[in-house]
């Protein structure tokens, strides 16, 4: 009899024994990513993005709705994920399901980001970039079972993923690499309000949404 279990209520040991994921240590984003600089209008639109939030959590709890709202959007806007041939799709319209013998995980993506507008999000083999996001008060990492149960979906299909988790202020991002077992590495943590690391995120969104025209043996 098959086992139906939720993603959002795996532990990350059940997510590692579930789909035999091994973490690789260390790593940095220069070993994967070609970062530029960024413009002077770059750096003013992000410095407004991180102003936006700052005033919001300042206040109190910025909800899960409002990160995606306020930095998310902006920064995946700035970093190019709005222009074509990517794609944004959100959370009511991505059901993923990971089935692994008599075990099915279910569960709902909140971000996905494709390079083939029209293709179906089960079988295309380009996804740019899978997003779990949490409200400012949940430390990012949180969402890791998560993210790696959806981000797994597409190494079926490619040899490597990204993925991201964050509060609005914290951002881990983790790639997945498939192999004997499949790995994944979780990177240095970046930050929306401070300035050399807000940078830096904006610096890693672009080279990440970039990979579109790079066909690797492909998320």
């Amino acid at each position: 009899m098959t086992q139906n279990l939720e993603a959002s209520q795996l532990s990350l040991n059940d997510v590692r024994r579930l789909l035999k994921l091994e973490r690789q240590t260390g790593g940095s984003f220069d070993e994967f990513l070609s970062v530029e600089p960024l413009t002077d209008f770059e750096q003013q639109q992000l410095l407004e993005i991180s102003n936006d939030f700052c005033r919001y959590l300042e206040v109190g709890k910025v909800s899960e709705e409002l990160v995606k709202f306020l930095s998310l959007s902006p920064l995946m806007r700035l970093t190019g994920f709005f222009k074509f041939p990517a794609v944004l799709t959100m959370e009511d319209s991505i059901p993923i399901e990971v089935e692994d013998k008599d075990t099915l995980i279910k569960g709902r993506l909140d971000i996905l980001a494709l390079n083939q507008p029209d293709a179906e999000i089960a079988t295309t083999q380009f996804w740019i970039l899978v997003v779990e996001a949490k409200n400012s008060a949940i430390a990012p990492l949180t969402g890791l079972p998560q993210l790696l149960t959806y981000a797994f979906k597409s190494l079926q299909v490619r040899s490597s993923v990204w993925g991201l988790t964050t509060n609005g202020e914290s951002y881990r991002f983790v790639r997945l690499t498939r192999g004997n077992p499949c790995t994944y590495q979780i990177l240095p943590e970046l930050n929306l309000i401070d300035k050399g690391r807000s940078i830096e995120l904006a610096q890693v969104l672009k080279a990440i949404c970039k990979l579109q025209n790079v066909q690797l043996q492909l998320a």
